[in-house]
C-alpha cells in the first residue's frame, strides 16, 4: 500500500479547495433563481385557475384571464422559430462545410458574432421600418416573429456551426471515399450527428423570444386586444408585454396577478425547453462516438 507523500497531501487539500469554491459559485447562481421561483409561487398561485388561463380579460385587464396573451405568445414564439431554424441552419452548413476561409468569410462571422450583442431596441427598430413598413407586414404577428428571428439567427447560426464542426472529419472522410457527395456527407452523415447540438441554439431561441418585449411593441403586440388574432396579419398580445403593463401602466389590478403572470411565462418557457432537452438527451444517447 502505497503511503501519501507531502505532495500529494498538498495537491489533495488543493482539489478540495477548488471543490469547494465551484460548489459555492454554483450555488451563488442557483440561488437567486431559486429565490425568484419561489417569491413567484408564493404570490402568484393564490391568483391562477383554468378560467385564469383561458378566460379573456375583463375590467381593463384588472380582472379576468390571460388567453389572448397566452396564445399570442404562442404564435410569436411559433412564428420566430419557422422563421429562424431553416435559415440559421442553412447558413451554418454553408460557413461550416462549403465555404472558404478567406477575408469574405471572416468578415460574414464577425458580423454574426457582432449582431449577436446589437440591443434588442435597435432589432424592434429594425423590424419597424423592414418589415412593418418597407415590406408593408403592418404591426403584425408575421412582422413581430420576423423581427424576434432576426433577432435570434445568430444564435442558431453559431450554435449550429459549432455542431457541425464538433463530428469527427473522418465521418466524412469515410463517405466521400465510398463515392458520397458533400451534400449526401451533410444530409446522411453530418446533420444527423449534429441535431442534439443545433437544438441548443433552438432552445436558446424559444427562450429568448418568449420573454422579449421591445422587439415586438414596435412590431406587433398591442397593449390591449378584445379579439384572439385569427392569421400572422392579426395584431396580438403576448406574456412579456402584458406583464410590463399590468404591472406598471394599470391601476387596480389585484397584486397577485402579476406574479401568476410571470409565473405561467416562467412555467411556459420552461416546459419548452424541458421538451427540447429531453429531444437533445435522447439523440445524444443514439450517437457511437
Amino acid at each position: 500500500m502505497f503511503e501519501a507523500t507531502p505532495l500529494n497531501r498538498r495537491n489533495a487539500r488543493v482539489e478540495l479547495v477548488v471543490k469547494l469554491l465551484f460548489l459555492l459559485m454554483t450555488v451563488v447562481l442557483v440561488l437567486p433563481v431559486l429565490t425568484i421561483l419561489s417569491i413567484l409561487l408564493v404570490k402568484g398561485t393564490p391568483a391562477l385557475s383554468w378560467e385564469f388561463l383561458t378566460t379573456m380579460p375583463e375590467k381593463g385587464m384588472t380582472a379576468g384571464g390571460i388567453l389572448p396573451p397566452l396564445l399570442g405568445t404562442v404564435w410569436l414564439v411559433a412564428g420566430s422559430v419557422v422563421a429562424t431554424v431553416p435559415l440559421g441552419v442553412a447558413a451554418a452548413i454553408y460557413l461550416s462545410e462549403y465555404a472558404p476561409d478567406n477575408w469574405f468569410t471572416r468578415i460574414i462571422n464577425l458580423a454574426i458574432v457582432n449582431l449577436a450583442g446589437v440591443p434588442s431596441i435597435v432589432h424592434a427598430l429594425f423590424g419597424l421600418g423592414a418589415f412593418v413598413l418597407f415590406f408593408g407586414f403592418g404591426t403584425s404577428i408575421l412582422a413581430a416573429s420576423l423581427t424576434l428571428g432576426v433577432m435570434n439567427l445568430p444564435v442558431v447560426i453559431v450554435a449550429t456551426r459549432e455542431a457541425l464542426q464538433s463530428v469527427p472529419r473522418a465521418f466524412r472522410e469515410a463517405c466521400w471515399s465510398l463515392g458520397a457527395t458533400r451534400w449526401q456527407t451533410i444530409r446522411e452523415v453530418v446533420l444527423p450527428n449534429s441535431f442534439s447540438g443545433i437544438l441548443t441554439g433552438v432552445i436558446l431561441t424559444v427562450s429568448r423570444a418568449a420573454g422579449e418585449t421591445a422587439p415586438i411593441m414596435f412590431t406587433g403586440a398591442v397593449f390591449y386586444s378584445p379579439f384572439l388574432p385569427q392569421g400572422i396579419f392579426d395584431e396580438t398580445m403576448a406574456m412579456a408585454l402584458h406583464l410590463f403593463v399590468i404591472a406598471t401602466q394599470v391601476p387596480g389590478v389585484p397584486e397577485a396577478v402579476p406574479f401568476a403572470v410571470a409565473l405561467v411565462l416562467i412555467t411556459m418557457v420552461l416546459a419548452m425547453n424541458a421538451l427540447a432537452i429531453a429531444l437533445r438527451v435522447h439523440l445524444r444517447g443514439k450517437k457511437k462516438w
